[in-house]
């Protein structure tokens, strides 16, 4: 029985770190996020009164992924290749500059 015991709080223990990063450190969503949410997923074309809905999860996943194209559409100065950058970038390999030579001429 004491065995039993000592396994069980190994356990435990060893189990506590994975739960406390389950919990999520942002702040819970309102009632109005919420509700704004799903007004966007419903105009993205899903429909959650839709009885029997076998699809549930592959349509609710398909109308997430079609809110965030249009949210990323939406910024100003986003493409699908990452935001503009300033400045430029050579590549190559880096080459010496000539070290100091004598005059031609022989001086």
């Amino acid at each position: 029985m004491k065995m039993l015991a000592y396994t069980a709080l190994a356990a435990s223990l060893l189990a506590a770190p994975i739960a406390s990063f389950a919990q999520s450190t942002n702040e819970p969503m309102t009632r109005a996020q919420v509700r704004q949410q799903l007004i966007e997923i419903e105009q993205a074309g899903y429909n959650p009164a839709a009885s029997n809905d076998y699809n549930y999860p592959a349509d609710i996943q398909a109308a997430e992924a079609r809110v965030a194209t249009q949210k990323e559409a939406a910024q100003p100065g986003s493409s699908a290749y990452g935001p503009a950058m300033n400045g430029s970038a050579q590549s190559g390999e880096k080459t010496m500059a000539p070290a100091a030579s004598p005059a031609i001429g022989g001086q």
